[in-house]
């Protein structure tokens, strides 16, 4: 998958890149992202870091603004797992606490009285922060939703099973409690080492990116 992986490099290394704050204007109602972080290189290129899409209509803004904005890891397992791997780095043992879901009628009944709100506010400024300062991203439209979580698995195996894309030595993601994580390179669980992008997919995808230019 090395060619294949470097075919998308290429592809989304050449598409207006976008950082926070972003012009809500660039984001499109229905489609996939794909991000970048600071300091990671792939085939010569930034290094696709992750790749995410929506499942609700219309959702895609609100789904990124659940990454950048809001400050509820309980809504985005991407800020989850960028606070699980800050506190493993730094061998705090908050981590534990931070696992707790108190989103949930249930999830706050078991685990509010467990959480230290304050520290958990400090620790999603944290993950805010180092999410606006290190990631950026491309965006392209798929309307469909079947076709949108085909596209995103199918694009996320394909970097997966490439066996030229590593990560950093220094990157932040092999601090992570979460293995799939550290052995992928990506900051994704799901999807990984499945059916990848075939000649004919990667066409298609050109083609839905060079329409929506």
């Amino acid at each position: 998958m090395s060619k294949e992986c470097e075919d998308l490099h290429n592809l989304f290394n050449s598409m207006p890149r976008i950082k926070f704050p972003f012009d809500e204007r660039l984001i499109p109602e229905n489609g996939i992202y794909i991000l970048f972080e600071k300091n990671e290189s792939g085939h010569g290129k930034d290094r696709i870091v992750r790749i995410g899409t929506h499942t609700g209509r219309n959702k895609l803004l609100s789904r990124l603004k659940e990454h950048f904005v809001n400050e509820n890891k309980d809504r985005s397992i991407f800020r989850k797992n960028i606070g699980r791997a800050l506190l493993a780095k730094d061998k705090d043992p908050y981590l534990t606490s931070w696992e707790l879901d108190i989103l949930t009628i249930k999830g706050k009944k078991d685990n509010l009285y467990k959480i230290n709100l304050e520290k958990q506010k400090e620790i999603e400024k944290r993950v805010t922060k180092c999410m606006r300062d290190n990631f950026s991203l491309v965006v392209f439209p798929v309307d469909e939703k079947n076709k949108r979580l085909e596209l995103e698995s199918k694009i996320i195996s394909t970097i997966s099973l490439c066996c030229e894309c590593e990560p950093s030595k220094d990157w932040l993601g092999l601090f992570s409690p979460k293995e799939k994580i550290r052995k992928s390179g990506l900051w994704i669980v799901n999807e990984l080492w499945k059916t990848p992008l075939s000649n004919k997919d990667i066409e298609e995808l050109k083609t839905i990116i060079n329409h929506a230019s």
